[in-house]
């Protein structure tokens, strides 16, 4: 494919792809879960990340794929399938040690602080004087 020339010409192409990307055609990853009061057990999970859906999908980089939602005839497909993945990730904080996905769920925009912001429409009148005292000698 020439450079610059579009990877995908419709959203209906990319959603196809996207599609096939979601019914199995991501990696999966063994997994051990549980304690040692219940037992453990080793469980295949689903390894859906937003870099494997862009190699998937053709893409060099996550960049090239984000230009995509800059097109609004793309925009929603990619949000769309931006949202599975994250619904994944929310998923795996289930499972465990949740470091992981909590580190990838912040590069959804997710925070785990809360921001207060207090603004008033008389706000007090606040007064500060300063003097210059020569300090006392003995």
């Amino acid at each position: 494919m020439p450079t610059g020339s579009p990877k995908y010409e419709t959203a209906e192409a990319l959603q196809a792809k996207i599609d096939e990307y979601f019914a199995g055609g991501y990696r999966k990853t063994k997994r051990v879960i549980g304690n040692k009061k219940d037992g453990f057990k080793e469980i295949e999970v689903p390894d859906i990340t937003i870099s494997d859906l862009v190699i998937f999908l053709g893409f060099c980089d996550r960049t090239s794929f984000y230009d995509y939602e800059k097109k609004e005839a793309f925009s929603y497909t990619i949000k769309r399938a931006r949202s599975f993945i994250e619904r994944e990730y929310e998923g795996l904080l289930k499972l465990g040690n949740p470091a992981g996905p909590i580190f990838a769920l912040k590069n959804f925009n997710w925070k785990d602080k809360t921001e207060q912001e207090i603004t008033t429409k008389n706000p007090p009148k606040i007064e500060i004087s300063f003097t210059n005292a020569a300090p006392e000698s003995n």
